[in-house]
């Protein structure tokens, strides 16, 4: 069985490249032969050059992931699923009514640098303060900011940039969990903790232990994944049960540190089975 384990040309360190290479082993031992492909290298390879079984899709280029599934290829996650998880705002809208999430209101779209002074004062208004700024889009805890004053509010907000307000978990500050699911299937939970930071990530310094999953924290990670359409996923869930966000590519490495769970290899199992059932 071939594969393309698609990643970003742009976003290079010995972290990503940790992880490339740790699932191309997990792939080997299952006979396949999987292929790391930057997004540029496949935007410049004509579609006629790009012939596999699958794609595991570990980058964002929401339009490369759609022009492979126009190809008819399996592309794991789905461009549809990247796209509303990728998107905080997206997330939040197609999850309400689905599963608790903390009261969040998105900001109104402008495509330049705009006066946002009502918005701001209604957010406050109904959120409090302090309350949670966040980029629309972004990784690793980056460009989410705890914010005391409307004026830290007004700060982080850039000319053109999608942003969201939320409320504070209190509750949560330097804590959550991470589930992964695969294939509708929640299968390991690390819960995080960061004693300097209110953002739990790993990469702001945060740490991580292996935990059990509750009922009420599998029902609402698998539910997260079912509504995105996620094939895989790292659910990310504050002290209060709600749902901060979900990752549709989640580095699996730091689960298998802090758990002992090689989510790669249930990964590649999964679309390994994905695969089978297409063509039976």
């Amino acid at each position: 069985m071939q594969g393309i384990l698609v990643c970003n040309h742009f976003l290079k360190s010995e972290k990503f490249e940790t992880l490339h290479r740790h699932y191309a082993a997990c792939a080997a031992k299952r006979g396949h032969d999987l292929q790391v492909c930057t997004n540029l290298e496949l935007a410049c390879m004509p579609d006629s050059a790009i012939r596999t079984d699958y794609v595991l899709f570990l980058d964002k280029d929401v339009v490369l992931a759609r022009r492979l599934e126009k190809l008819g290829l399996p592309v794991f996650n789905s461009a549809r699923a990247i796209a509303l998880c990728d998107d905080k705002a997206k997330t939040y809208t197609e999850l309400l009514g689905h599963v608790p999430q903390p009261e969040t209101l998105a900001a109104p779209l402008s495509f330049f640098a705009s006066d946002y002074s009502e918005f701001v004062g209604y957010a406050v208004e109904q959120l409090s303060l302090p309350l949670v700024f966040k980029a629309c889009c972004g990784s690793f805890g980056a460009q989410v900011f705890l914010c005391q004053t409307k004026e830290e509010i007004y700060a982080h907000i850039e000319p053109g940039v999608p942003f969201l307000l939320q409320r504070f978990v209190a509750s949560s500050a330097g804590r959550d969990v991470r589930i992964e699911v695969i294939g509708g299937r929640a299968v390991c939970k690390m819960a995080r903790q960061n004693a300097a930071d209110f953002r739990a990530n790993l990469t702001n310094g945060g740490t991580a232990v292996p935990a059990a999953i509750t009922p009420a924290e599998r029902e609402t990670a698998e539910k997260c994944a079912a509504v995105l359409g996620c094939d895989f996923c790292g659910v990310d869930l504050l002290a209060d049960g709600s749902v901060c966000e979900v990752n549709s590519n989640a580095h699996v490495m730091n689960l298998l540190d802090a758990t002992g769970v090689d989510c790669a290899d249930l990964i590649l199992q999964y679309i390994e089975e994905k695969i089978q059932c297409r063509e039976s």
